[in-house]
Parts: C-alpha cells; structure tokens; sequence
C-alpha cells in the first residue's frame, strides 16, 4: 500500500487505486507530467486551475533563488512587509478598479474566511447570503457558505446565518432582499460556478445582483479564487460585466503553482477597524509567496496581456471543438459549458441510453462515471482531465494557461475517441485498461434507446421490487451486452474493481400485464456481489448490504420485495429482515411449484413414469428441496433424500425430520381421500396398513419411515457418489457454489433438474454424457412476455420462478410476508399455482445449461428413452 493511502487518505487511496489513478507522477515541465516508467501525460486539471504555468515555470523558481541570494527575511510579524505591500499594491492596480485594501491569506478558503469576517463586522448583520451548488472552501465558514450538503454534513455546517438561492436567479435574490430587508451582510458569488459543473450565469446577472444588494445595504462579493488571474481569457472574470465587487477573493494561481497564498481585496466603503485590527495570520503575507505572486502578475499582464489574450483566442478554439463533439454525441453529451481555459463537459447517461441495461448507466447513476472516463483518458490516451466536485456529471477540461492551440487538439482527439465508445456503450472498451486487457475494434454508435416503462402511481397497479445479483460470472454479459467478449478471468477482475464502488441500484423496470388485465409495475434492483462475496463476508456486512437495497426498492414505491439468489441465502430466508417495513418473498413456493411441472412435463413427454421412477434430491433439507420432496412424493416409486456430506450426522437429523414430514404430509392426503398411482410412495404409505388417522403419533411416524427405509422406497443418505448413480431423476436444490453433479455419478438415462443457482451441474455432464438430460428447473413464462430490463440469459418474457412469485404477489396485490425461512407453506405453494395459472403464468419451454433445449435434443433423448 502506498504511504499515501495508508498514512493520509485511505479512502481516496483505495478509489484512486481502484480506477488506475494512483499513479507517482515523479516529474512535471510546463504542461506535462511523467510518472515513474517515464511515460508523459497531457495535463488538462492544472491543479484546478493552480498551475497558470504549468508545473515547474523557470521563472517563479528563479524568483525563489532571488529571495535566497538577497538573503531576504521570509516573514517578520509584526513589521512593514515589502513583499506583501508590494504584491497588494499591483494587486490593486491590476485589479477592477475601485478596489483599495487586500487582506493576505494562505488558501482560497482563508481568503472566504477574511471575506466573511469582513462583511459581518462593515455592516453589523451576520446573514450570508450564498447560491446552491457553490463552492467556496472547506474551512468551517466557507462550508458553510458552500451550496452542497453532502460537504457540510457531519461537521456542524451550515453555522447559523448562511442561507442559499439558485444560481443566476436574479427574481430569488430580489425575493430574498426584500423580504429579509436588514439581515443579510454580504451575497457571496462564484461569476462562474467551478465545482459546481462550470455554470455560467445569464449575460448581465453580476451587474444586477451588485445593483440589487447595493439598494439593500449588502456587501457584493465575488469569488475569483478559480475564475481569476486569466483563467476565463479576462484577468479577472467579473471584467467581461465591467463589475467591480465590494470584496474579491482570490488564490490559486496567484502562487504559480509553486506556493500557496490567498487575497482578499475590497472597496474603502467595506473597510473597518473591527476587522484589520483583530484578523491575521502568521504565514499570510509571507516573502517568498508574495515575490512569486509579484511574479505572476507580471507574467500574465506583460506585453498588453498577451497570454490573457491566448487564452481566450485558444480557449474559443476548445470549446468550439468541444461543441462539435456535443453534436456528434448528442445523447451522451449534453452540454459544453465554460470561458477561456475554463470548460466544463455535462453527460447525460442512464438506463435509457442505450435501449439495454449498462454497467455505465449505473455508474453515472451513482456519480462515477466521470471518474471511469477520467481514468480511461489518463491510462489509454495519457489527457489528464477531473470531475467536477459538485457537479457530478461535469467533467472539467481546465489546462494551464499556457497550453497551446496543438495541445487543444490532441485533448480533442483523446475525447473523441473517449466519446466514440460512450455513445456505443462500449463498456469493455472504457474498461479494459483496468482488467489488463488489449483494446479491440469498437461498437459503432448507438442511437438512444427506448424509455423504460414508468410508474402511473394508480392505486389499482400492483408495485414489486426484486433483488438480484451476480450469481455467476456470466451474469455482467447478460446485464451489459458489450461485456461479451471478455472472458472469466476479466469478469472476475471487473467485479473486483466495481463491486466495493457501487451501492445498490435499478437494473431494469417492467410492468406485467396478467390475463385478467391486472397489471404491476416492477423493479429489479442488483446488489453488487457475487456469491463467493456474500459467503466470504461477515454476515452481518452481507444483511446490511441487502437490507440497504430492500430499503432502496421500499423508498422508490414497492409493496413487495423479492429476494433472489444468495440475497435469500445470507438473511436466512429472509427472517434476518422481517421487520422490514415492506413484505418480502423470497419466491422459493412458486419455485417449488415450476420444479415439480417441470419434472413432470419432461416425464410424460419422455413417456416415464414417476411412479416407476427412482428421485433423488439434492439439498432435501434446504426449503426449496423439504418442498419438492413433498409434492413429489405422492408420484414417485422411490425417494432417495440427500444431506450435506461435510455435516452427515446434523444432515441425518435433518433428513429425518424431512422423512417424518413427508409421511405426514401422505398421511394428511390420505384422510382427505387422494388416490395415489400404483407403485408410488404414497401407495406404500396406504398399503403399510391401518393407520389412527385422527391421533397420529410421532411413534407412528417414525415407524412409517422405517418401513420405507426397510423397503428400500426410502433413502436418507449424504453419500452423492453412491446414490446419484441410481436415480433416474435429480433434482438439485441447494445453496452451494460447487458443481455437486459431475458425469461420473449419473445413471444412463438419467433426468436432472438444476434448481441450485449457481448451477450444481458440471457442464462437464453436457459433453461427456449425451444420453443424460439437464434441464435449468424455475423458468417460467411471464404473461405477455414483457421487456424485464434485464435478460437474466433468457429469452424475451421468461423469468425465474422466484421473480414470478413477486409478480404474482404485486399483481394481487398480496402485501405479506410469504415463502421466508426454511418451512414454506404447502398451502401457500398450492394457491400460488393456482393464481399462476389463473394469472397467465406458465412453465417455459424446457432449457438445458442456459439455453433453449432444441426440438433435436429433445428428440434425441425421446428416441434414447424409447430405444431403451
């Protein structure tokens, strides 16, 4: 770890990390820099507009061996300082006129600070008055005065008296003047917001704002500390209005790149003793920032402003540019924002997009796709440009000033071809200098996709959410069609990048239509971890993570909230969320009932008997194989109930209490007089004798376990290897990772139902053993085979059963708990088939290891069946 990441900002450390960011710049000359395998980056950042010259300006380091060889004193409180008299002397001279003091600071933020002591203490009123989206500093009273909560938060911020209004909303400020006549002190203002997405305000807005705080008594404050000192292609920006502000901060490039320092300059009507006599600092106004900012001055005003002049002539010619790319990427690129070496690009990606679910639609969502695009223009291009801190979606294009007209046209090509692959939603190309990957061809350019379908927010339309998440690593190409081609090591490396980065999110939408016209609105919402993630973590990060999108799918308008996968799994069922204030599924009773059709389709269709047939289950303890091994066992001639081998003694309990179950359960249909087919257990169970059907003891059940045992119709074991080979059906329901079912251990002929996600089927059986049939078990046809948003590897309108329950549940309005823990309700499962069938649910067409079966397998494994 580097000492960066691990002595000063971890988390930082770890993002910069994550995106290929954290790279050791060891050596930076004018507009370049060079990290430690010497290869040379354009940048574009410049310190957030710190740098007017680049890194390392020879002539600021020689004014630095200047002051060393005159042997000049660094600072010397309190004394007349020449250096700082100076400066501010130039300073007000340079400056708009009407300006006459400075106050010196180390930072823009001190700068804010001095500003806002100053305001308060000329007019007597404590009210700041600030715009939203602002950013003025970090310190407690530029937080404050900064126009975003999410900074302010966990500090005490806002202290009392800041207030903000939009921004470049002269009728708010009027509004607020008058109604608040006599509270507010000063209006501080960025002339462009920076942060804040480079926002420009209405041509005239600065000269009105400064007319309507004047006819109020409130000071008009500028904040120049990004927009000054030539960075708009003025020297100052408020110059294009002709304004001179009461108060003006600046900063940044004051220092050159090289020192910090600050300024605070203002009028003589804002001047007061109360304020110079009682605000100072140690470091502020020190020799060595002050010569340099001397310097500065002198650099950027000498031969009539030239490079002033440079900046605006080459910064038209970017952002020309950058408006050419808008028009040929209109539906990822908004807006081109911005003045002189001052540029902002606005995106506009989400789920509509691409007329596909995408990893960067997602990451937009969550605020890091700039980032990602940052990061692909630094590693695949070597352009160094940032996100806007505020404006999430602004990525910010602000060279040193003194970037040439050539160096504005290789930025353009880097971001042409950046641009080429967001518009294609290409996101294997913006990733793959993360996954150690060579670049490919790339997609060609998409048009935007079709809207997703929207909430009516009608009280008659059901509302569902599902939970689901990478079970498998074919999961991302099934979510973000242009992963396609990357193969299991670079999925793997994908999700170890991005999932610790993304929080919950919507994948898809869809709205059901059932055949009685009930509709439901959906929502299937990921959370980013794959099965080895959810086992490997504490129990109590994997509920929180789930409860976090249960709380996410709760605040968007579900009623109803399936748990699929291992979201099922690590809650225990769903019990660890019960008191969760929306219902929760986990959808395990309708895929009971889709497991037990399933079998029994293939069984007629292959012209089999269940009643002839051996089953055996795998997982018979978990709650979706305890229910099948019900169901089935009316049918079924022999029943072979399989526990986990790593715990064989646990397991025989459990497989015990499932067997005691199971004969209950027989026993229970024999009273209500069901018939059972010759051979099966269920006639085993009637043929064992009288039974006290009214007062059935744990003894009698017990002894008709025994018999079953002893007449080998029932099995209880944990031992697959023995067992497996002499079932002709199995059925696979367990939570486990590993492929349990391997060719060796089948029967020939034999029929598998894979229930288990991630599959417990090797696809190892597919090749080595064609005479066995694999179907994928809890597929179903949802009515009207709508667009889910997501494909989950089927074809259009197919879902997994688990996902149908919810649906059928939000159609129904049905708003309780249902299908939680290990003991799923026979009731519960006979009505949800019943309402399945009624509401236009059906099976699927069979699928074997993720695709349809096609008409000639099935006909070869008829033909095998036949033949045998």
């Amino acid at each position: 770890m580097h000492p960066f990441t691990q002595y000063v900002n971890p988390s930082l450390g770890r993002l910069l990390q994550t995106l290929h960011m954290d790279k050791r710049f060891v050596k930076g000359e004018g507009c370049f820099l060079h990290d430690a395998e010497d290869r040379r980056y354009l940048d574009f950042v410049a310190a957030y507009g710190a740098l007017p010259f680049g890194f390392n300006p020879p002539e600021l380091w020689q004014v630095l061996h200047e002051v060393e060889q005159r042997l000049e004193p660094s600072f010397v409180q309190p004394s007349a300082l020449d250096a700082a008299g100076a400066l501010a002397e130039k300073l007000i001279e340079k400056g708009p006129p009407g300006l006459r003091y400075v106050t010196f600071a180390n930072s823009g933020a001190e700068a804010v600070e001095a500003a806002i002591k100053l305001c308060r203490a000329s007019t007597g009123r404590l009210g700041i008055l600030t715009t939203h989206n602002s950013f003025h500093g970090k310190t407690l009273g530029a937080l404050s005065a900064t126009g975003n909560d999410h900074y302010q938060q966990g500090f005490g911020a806002p202290v009392a008296g800041f207030e903000r209004i939009p921004h470049g909303d002269l009728d708010a400020l009027r509004q607020v003047l008058e109604e608040r006549a006599g509270q507010f002190a000063a209006f501080l203002l960025e002339p462009i917001q920076g942060e804040g997405g480079i926002v420009v305000p209405p041509a005239g807005y600065l000269a009105a704002a400064k007319e309507l705080c004047h006819a109020h008594g409130v000071l008009f404050v500028l904040d120049e500390i990004q927009t000054g000192l030539g960075r708009t292609g003025h020297l100052f920006a408020c110059e294009a209005e002709g304004v001179t502000p009461d108060v003006m901060t600046v900063a940044k490039a004051l220092g050159g790149g090289l020192l910090p320092i600050g300024a605070m300059l203002y009028t003589e009507a804002a001047y007061t003793e109360k304020f110079v006599l009682k605000h100072s600092s140690t470091f502020a106004g020190n020799t060595l920032a002050c010569r340099v900012g001397l310097r500065v001055l002198e650099m950027l005003t000498r031969d009539d402003r030239a490079l002033v002049r440079q900046v605006a002539e080459n910064g038209a010619f970017l952002k020309a540019g950058l408006e050419e790319l808008r028009l040929r990427y209109p539906h990822v690129l908004r807006a081109v924002r911005g003045q002189g070496y001052l540029l902002g690009l606005e995106f506009q990606v989400d789920l509509d997009s691409y007329g596909h679910a995408s990893l960067l639609a997602v990451l937009a969502e969550q605020k890091n796709l700039i980032p990602l695009l940052s990061s692909y223009l630094l590693e695949v291009e070597g352009l160094r440009v940032a996100p806007t801190l505020n404006g999430s979606q602004v990525m910010r294009i602000e060279p040193p000033l003194i970037a040439t007209r050539e160096m504005c046209a290789q930025a353009l090509g880097a971001l042409d071809r950046m641009l080429s692959a967001l518009a294609a939603g290409d996101t294997a190309e913006l990733v793959h200098h993360l996954l150690g990957m060579e670049s490919r061809p790339r997609l060609p350019a998409l048009s935007p996709g079709q809207r997703r379908p929207a909430r009516t927010g009608t009280p008659q339309e059901g509302r569902f959410a599902f939970l689901v998440h990478p079970v498998t690593l074919s999961n991302y190409t099934e979510f973000d069609r242009s992963l396609g081609e990357l193969q299991s090591d670079e999925l793997r490396r994908l999700s170890h990048h991005f999932n610790d980065l993304i929080t919950p999110f919507v994948a898809g939408t869809t709205r059901i239509v059932a055949d009685d016209g009930r509709t439901a609105y959906g929502e299937f919402i990921v959370v980013p971890r794959t099965a080895e993630e959810f086992l490997r973590m504490p129990s109590t990060q994997a509920q929180a993570e789930v409860r976090a999108a249960v709380d996410l799918a709760r605040k968007r308008g579900a009623h109803v909230v399936g748990l699929g996968a291992y979201t099922s799994v690590v809650t225990r069922g769903g019990l660890s969320l019960r008191k969760s204030p929306v219902a929760l599924t986990t959808g395990n009773s309708y895929t009971v009932v889709s497991a037990v059709d399933a079998v029994s389709q293939v069984m007629r269709g292959l012209e089999l008997q269940l009643s002839e047939s051996t089953v055996a289950v795998v997982g018979a303890t978990g709650a979706i194989g305890r229910a099948t091994t019900l169901l089935l066992a009316k049918e079924v001639g022999r029943l072979i109930l399989l526990g986990n081998p790593a715990r064989p003694e646990r397991s025989r309990l459990r497989l015990l209490q499932v067997a005691l179950e199971l004969c209950q359960f027989l026993v229970s249909q024999l009273q209500e007089g069901q018939a059972f087919p010759a051979g099966s257990l269920g006639e085993a169970v009637r043929s064992l004798g009288p039974l006290p059907m009214n007062d059935l003891t744990p003894e009698h059940l017990v002894h008709l376990v025994a018999c079953l045992e002893q007449q080998g119709q029932l099995v209880l074991s944990t031992e697959l290897g023995d067992m497996l080979s002499q079932a002709d059906v199995v059925v696979t329901a367990t939570s486990s990772v590993e492929k349990l079912v391997t060719p060796e251990l089948l029967k020939v002929g034999a029929v598998v139902c894979d229930l288990s996600r991630p599959p417990n089927v090797s696809r190892a059986v597919k090749q080595a053993r064609p005479d066995v049939l694999v179907i994928d078990g809890g597929v179903v046809a949802v009515p009207g085979r709508p667009e889910l948003g997501w494909s989950f590897g089927f074809e259009k309108g197919l879902a997994y059963a688990c996902m149908a329950e919810t649906m059928i549940l939000g159609l129904d309005h049905h708003y309780e708990d249902t299908s939680l823990g290990a003991d799923l309700n026979l009731p519960t499962i006979l009505r949800l088939r019943q309402r399945g069938e009624a509401l236009g649910f059906k099976t699927s067409w069979f699928r074997s290891f993720d695709r349809p079966l096609s008409v000639t397998e099935w006909d070869h494994h008829v033909k095998l069946r036949q033949g045998a």
